[in-house]
Formats: structure tokens, sequence, C-alpha cells
């Protein structure tokens, strides 16, 4: 208890400290914003080894795609990876809930650093250009898409199906998608407290070359991600 107090408080205050120091970036060039990003993942690392003595371990490095347009599919059961991919991969972008964008400070971090939104309830104007926005992202710039295509936080033992819209990116970019599993539910749950002297694997799994019809991609993506975190339970 006293641990989690512990983490909770200097993480959060020290997520407040680095927004208020980048607070001027937001005037600057992007990569001075996409820098607190990054130290923030690193914040995020130091915390859970201090105060959680929680290991963190990165797995299949050598299976990250250089040299080629990519991008990320990573499966998602805690804010551990929201924050910690941000040191593994080149500033992705981030997909995500049009809500988030609304949030004071940090809807504005969002908006600097590029991060494309969706409103998930409805068809809109803006929706419908979603896909557009993320070509335009994809063609200007050296930075990998990130998604999330079980849709939200899940528990480490839940296997929902993967949301169509990992397909549909897959489809329209025609690149080559990275998969990346995550276990960190057993030590970040999305409710109650975390725990310590446990270790989180990030595990980046051999590439899924573009070209593959959407039913099969869907499936071998599925399979991939739920696979390996049925190996690392």
């Amino acid at each position: 208890m006293i641990r989690n107090l512990l983490f909770s408080v200097f993480f959060f205050v020290g997520i407040i400290i680095i927004s208020i120091i980048f607070l001027p970036a937001l005037l600057l060039p992007r990569k001075i914003t996409l820098l607190g990003g990054k130290l923030m993942g690193y914040w995020s690392e130091f915390c859970l080894r201090v105060f959680l003595s929680v290991k963190i371990i990165i797995k299949g490095k050598k299976n990250i795609i250089i040299d080629q347009k990519f991008f990320i599919a990573a499966s998602h059961q805690s804010m551990f990876e929201t924050f910690y991919l941000q040191t593994i991969f080149n500033s992705p972008v981030f997909i995500l809930k049009k809500e988030l964008l609304q949030i004071p400070i940090f809807g504005w971090y969002l908006k600097k650093i590029g991060s494309i939104s969706i409103n998930r309830d409805k068809i809109s104007k803006d929706n419908l250009g979603f896909f557009e926005g993320i070509l335009r992202t994809v063609n200007d710039s050296n930075r990998p898409l990130i998604i999330f295509p079980q849709g939200t936080r899940v528990l480490p033992n839940e296997r929902p199906p993967f949301k169509k819209g990992a397909t549909r990116i897959y489809q329209e970019l025609n690149i080559a998608c990275q998969p990346v599993a995550i276990n960190s539910g057993y030590v970040w749950p999305k409710k109650g407290l975390k725990n310590c002297h446990k270790t989180i694997t990030v595990s980046i799994l051999t590439p899924i070359s573009a070209g593959i019809d959407k039913e099969n991609f869907l499936k071998i993506l599925e399979n991939k991600i739920y696979n390996e975190l049925n190996y690392l339970n």
C-alpha cells in the first residue's frame, strides 16, 4: 500500500512537472515537444523500478522494422505502454479517442505531437476524413503510427477480438505492421493496486508484411499477440 502511494505521488507529480517544463515547447518545433513524451516514458520506467521494484524486459529488438514505413499494433493492459513505447520507437503517432484532446494541457500536447483522433460513437465529417489524415501523416513523417487493436485497456487474461480498424489501417496504408505484446496488466492493472516485484515484458514480434488480404491479416495479428501473451503468462 505504501509503495503504491509513493509510486502514484511521484509518478503523477513528475508527469505534471514535465508538462509544465515543456509548456513553452507548444510554441516551438514539434521535435521539442516529442522529447517531453520520451522523458515521460523514461520517468514511468524509473518510478516502476524504484518504487515497485519492477523489472522491464524488452524482447525482440532485432524485429523492429527499419528503412520502411510501418505501423505498430500493440496489446493494451495499462497506462504503461502509452508512455513507455515512446522510448523504444521513433516517437509514434497515436490514434486515440477524440475526448482525450479536450483535456486541458494534456490535450494540447496530444495535438502538438500530431495525434490523430476519432469519435467512435458516431459517423461525422471528421471521421469520414480519418484515413485521409492518417495517409498524410504517414507520407509526411518517418514516425510510425501506433494503435491498440483491442480498443481499450483489458485485463491480463481477457482476449477480446481485435477491432477491425486495424485491418482498415493495414489495407488503406499498404504498409507493414509491427505487432507488440505487453503483459503490463499484471503490474499496473486498469483498476486496483499495482503489484511489486514483478516483470513487465515488451515483446516486439516479427513483422507482418504488406499485401495480405484483410481477413487473414487480422487473424495473423491476433494470433501473434495473443499467443505471445499466453506464453508470457
